[in-house]
């Protein structure tokens, strides 16, 4: 399975902030915000990663990320002219995923906790499947209903009145089918390819799995001014409370062993000096002397 990062988009929910940088290369804590969701990919065993922003910001991205290697990773990049919609990072990616089930997330979306549930998804990969979490305030996501056996009946954007509590996080597995489907689709009235709109294709043919995202798994979107203040203390007090950093892509890479020793080593030794640069270096003195 290959994995794409959607990073486009305007961000203007965190204007000005956004009005010369792309949200996700925001700061959550002490990482950008885009190291999160490539250690959920990482961290489900997906290593071929597409991520897609804008032509304005795509050089950041190949600037901060470079070509993945110093993880293990192949990274490509594609450019989004203009936000039309999730869905259309598949129209994008046709060319070079096209034949290939996928992953996609998107870049403001940060996961913690044990991440059985996507592991599980994608080892026992068979329909497109989408996750829920269950959450307060519904209206806000596209949720997902479900009948008594958890079975999904119906996807709705935004609902304005109680429909059911799982929210649709921005992660999604589809089969190869996907980029036809894309194609397919028409622009909703505010002028995107709709990601709902994508699901509700699977849904109508019996071909869409949803798995509950139980307990323990804590799901952030990032993408307003107090939302990422939650998250940034949130992985601020689980760092300081445990002493270990989340979502540090050179300690994943070396624990899947999608890198050698030797490379890490090598890597964290280019590094400026900074706590992340101290902290590479202890995960070193801890596990290997």
């Amino acid at each position: 399975m290959k994995g794409i990062v959607l990073a486009g988009g305007k961000g203007t929910r965190l204007y000005p902030c956004t009005n010369v940088i792309s949200k996700q290369l925001l700061p959550i804590f002490d990482k950008p915000m885009i190291y999160y969701p490539i250690s959920t990919l990482m961290l489900g065993g997906i290593r071929e990663i597409i991520v897609i922003s804008t032509p304005y910001d795509i050089v950041q991205y190949q600037k901060l990320l470079g070509d993945g290697s110093q993880w293990g990773l192949s990274l490509n990049y594609c450019i989004q002219e203009q936000p039309l919609g999730i869905a259309q990072a598949f129209i994008l990616t046709k060319e070079k995923l096209d034949g290939n089930s996928v992953c996609l997330i998107l870049g403001d979306n940060l996961f913690y906790g044990k991440l059985d549930f996507f592991r599980n998804a994608i080892k026992n990969f068979q329909k497109s499947t989408i996750f829920a979490y269950e959450v307060e305030n519904p209206q806000d996501y596209g949720v997902v209903i479900l009948d008594k056996n958890k079975n999904p009946i119906d996807i709705i954007e935004k609902p304005k009145t109680y429909v059911s509590k799982f929210a649709i996080p921005g992660l999604y597995l589809f089969d190869e089918r996907v980029y036809e489907y894309a194609q397919s689709l028409k622009p909703s009235l505010r002028g995107e390819l709709e990601i709902t709109d994508l699901q509700k294709i699977y849904l109508e043919k019996g071909d869409l799995n949803v798995e509950i995202i139980g307990r323990g798994v804590a799901w952030l979107d990032t993408g307003t001014p107090s939302n990422l203040i939650d998250a940034a203390l949130f992985i601020r007090a689980i760092e300081q409370r445990q002493g270990r950093k989340v979502a540090c892509l050179e300690e994943i890479a070396l624990n899947l062993g999608f890198i050698t020793l030797s490379d890490y080593v090598s890597w964290v030794e280019k590094m400026p000096e900074s706590d992340y640069k101290k902290y590479c270096l202890k995960i070193l003195e801890d596990h290997y002397g």
